[in-house]
């Protein structure tokens, strides 16, 4: 397993966010984590990627005790994230925000070539090179906010959200994307509130709710699971 995480406890002052969350995900899986907003999901990326300190419990990658690491170090690592909303740098190019993405050392060495295949992966970014990100679409923000990560070349990229605000074509073409990066070897760890979609994409997915893990198996074992239909899909028995 790349990513192992035990009994995981998180809190905002004394509100419980993360309660005991246990989960693995092997090398080359794609693992969704559903469940309604406030559930925790954000919170356990944000978790994993040391932004957010746990009181309890141990996050491993590739072996080794991440827990409570700095993001830096924790990105350094191999552990890329897509944050929700994009955050890409506005007043920058594409080309710049690229850059940006390979600042980590294991990064440095292999930008040109990276940048490389980033645009061959979205071509739309290598026609706007030049351009200022904030004047770009918001599917072209996701694009370049995808790009960004992958400059840092990480082992496993963890999306938080991705598809939120995005029309429904684009909306495809974001999922077409994400299979394609897992076809090339990447781990995806995939928090997303398209249920149907992520379940139908995801190799095994674990339901979190009130910052529990309550079910967990195969994409498909869950997508024809008559709870996850009803509360998510708002499929009737």
């Amino acid at each position: 397993m790349i990513l192992q995480i035990e009994n995981l406890d998180l809190y905002y002052g004394d509100a419980q966010a993360l309660d005991r969350v246990s989960l693995e995900v092997g090398k080359g899986e794609l693992v969704a984590i559903v469940g309604a907003n406030g559930a925790g999901k954000s919170s356990l990326i944000r978790t994993i990627a040391g932004i957010e300190r746990p009181r309890g419990g141990k996050i491993r990658f590739k072996g080794a005790d991440i827990t409570g690491k700095p993001s830096y170090v924790v990105c350094n690592l191999g552990i890329g994230q897509v944050a929700e909303g994009r955050q890409i740098f506005p007043s920058l190019s594409v080309q710049e925000n690229l850059e940006m993405g390979a600042l980590l050392p294991r990064a440095r060495t292999k930008l040109e070539s990276e940048i490389e295949r980033v645009y061959s992966l979205f071509p739309r970014l290598a026609e706007r090179k030049e351009q200022l990100a904030g004047t770009m679409s918001g599917g072209e923000q996701q694009m370049l906010a995808i790009g960004r990560c992958l400059m840092g070349q990480p082992e496993l990229i963890m999306f938080d959200e991705p598809s939120l605000g995005l029309a429904p074509a684009l909306v495809q073409e974001l999922f077409q994307t994400i299979r394609k990066l897992r076809e090339t070897g990447l781990t995806v760890l995939l928090v997303e509130q398209n249920v149907a979609m992520s379940l139908k994409l995801a190799d095994r997915a674990y339901v979190i709710e009130n910052g529990r893990i309550v079910l967990s198996g195969t994409g498909e074992k869950l997508l024809h699971d008559d709870g996850v239909r009803q509360a998510y899909l708002g499929v009737a028995h």
